[in-house]
C-alpha cells in the first residue's frame, strides 16, 4: 500500500540545527529505503527563503502498522526534527 507522509519541522530556534544533525543519518536511512523499494520518492518542503522545514515522502508498506514502525525509527523522529506528521493513503498514478 503506497502513503504520503507529510512532516513538518519543529520550529522552535533549536529546529535548523536538530534538521542538520539528523540530516546525514536520515539521507541514509532514506538511500536504504530506496534500494528495499519502500521509498518511491521525497524530498524537503521548502519556506521562502529556500530553508528545510519539512518533508514529504511518498512510500510502500505492506500495512500502515509496518509504516507506523518504520516512521518511530527514522533519524527525523528519533532527533526531534519532524513535530508534525500526516500519513494518508496514496496511489502513484503514472
Amino acid at each position: 500500500m503506497q502513503f504520503v507522509v507529510t512532516a513538518l519541522d519543529g520550529t522552535d530556534a533549536e529546529a535548523p540545527a536538530r534538521r542538520a544533525r539528523a540530516r546525514p543519518d536520515h539521507l541514509e536511512w532514506a538511500r536504504r529505503m530506496k534500494r528495499d523499494g519502500t521509498l518511491i520518492t521525497g524530498g524537503a518542503i521548502l519556506d521562502q527563503a529556500g530553508a528545510m522545514v519539512g518533508s514529504v515522502l511518498i512510500v510502500e508498506f505492506p500495512s500502515r502498522a509496518e509504516l507506523d514502525a518504520w516512521l518511530a525509527a527514522d533519524p527525523y523522529v528519533t532527533g526531534d526534527v519532524w513535530r508534525t506528521i500526516e500519513v494518508r493513503p496514496f496511489r502513484v498514478a503514472l
